[in-house]
């Protein structure tokens, strides 16, 4: 199997990068590429179309841009992920151990499975795996530096909430759920959901299956500051779809607009200040998977 790695050096995980290539020795790459800056992972991605396999080997950054190198660069080849980011959110839904030897070895033994990809329309056009929102996860985002991750680990997402939450405020916005007639309420945050984890593992869509053929949509409601912070907390055990201050639906395509424009992010890249689409591309890529994955 004729294997390309994608290496970002300065991914969160990694402390050691000489250590970090002579275990990457191990999966026998015919070519190894070493990203420098940003959008050199989706180059590298999109010029390995002959390749049997590509190895995403950083974090969620580094995969979301291999993943567009792949759907757009119209390859072929099934995604391997080695988990060396800060949050490592959709290795967690892949069921990829953190340790880099297990991680290797899961890719070697291969095991694949079709997986769902979805392509959001907005200021530009991107791809995803895991998690787009809108509202204020844009404005953390934002805040969201990488000097902060570095410092901070995967406590920088809740660090930049902290930045972030004086500049709270609501959306009325525009729901529609495949071509169906849009509905409006008034919303702090829309999440857009095929991976069920952000942030370093915060399970905001704890139902998602990756190659069920359909969106997980969680839609936050503006409520007071009590209310507020009865849903974080539960948003971080993974119980909010059943809360008064959640709308969770599911479809294969969702439409969105507000006043004024929600800022969206994919993967925790910033990529439009809406309206944007998001359409569902069922089983569209082939992904190295975990024995526990979701």
């Amino acid at each position: 199997m004729r294997t390309c790695i994608i290496l970002n050096p300065i991914a969160g995980g990694v402390k050691n990068i000489d250590a970090v290539q002579d275990r990457l020795r191990g999966l026998k790459a015919e070519r190894l590429c070493i990203s420098q800056q940003a959008g050199d992972a989706e180059k590298f991605a999109s010029e390995s179309s002959d390749f049997d396999l590509i190895v995403s080997a950083g974090g969620d950054g580094t995969l979301n841009e291999v993943v567009n190198g792949i759907a757009q660069g119209g390859c072929k080849a099934a995604l391997g992920v080695l988990p060396l980011g800060t949050g490592n959110d959709f290795a967690r839904t892949l069921g990829v151990p953190t340790d880099l030897e297990t991680a290797i070895e899961q890719i070697m033994a291969a095991k694949t499975r079709a997986i769902d990809l979805v392509r959001v329309t907005s200021d530009r056009v991107r791809y995803f795996v895991n998690v787009s929102s809108g509202g204020f996860s844009g404005v953390v985002d934002e805040k969201l530096t990488p000097e902060m991750k570095r410092a901070w680990g995967p406590l920088a997402y809740l660090r930049s909430a902290a930045a972030a939450f004086s500049e709270l405020r609501g959306y009325t916005t525009k729901v529609a759920l495949d071509d169906a007639q849009a509905f409006e309420l008034d919303l702090y945050n829309v999440i857009v959901a095929n991976g069920r984890y952000v942030a370093g593992g915060i399970p905001v869509a704890p139902e998602a299956d990756v190659a069920d053929g359909l969106l997980d949509i969680v839609l936050i409601a503006e409520r007071g500051p009590a209310e507020l912070a009865i849903l974080a907390a539960q948003i971080l055990l993974g119980k909010h779809l059943s809360s008064d201050g959640v709308i969770f639906r599911r479809a294969k395509k969702i439409a969105i607009s507000s006043r004024p424009g929600m800022w969206f992010n994919v993967d925790g890249e910033l990529i439009g200040n809406e309206p944007a689409i998001f359409e569902l591309l069922p089983q569209a890529l082939r992904c190295v998977v975990g024995a526990g994955a979701a």
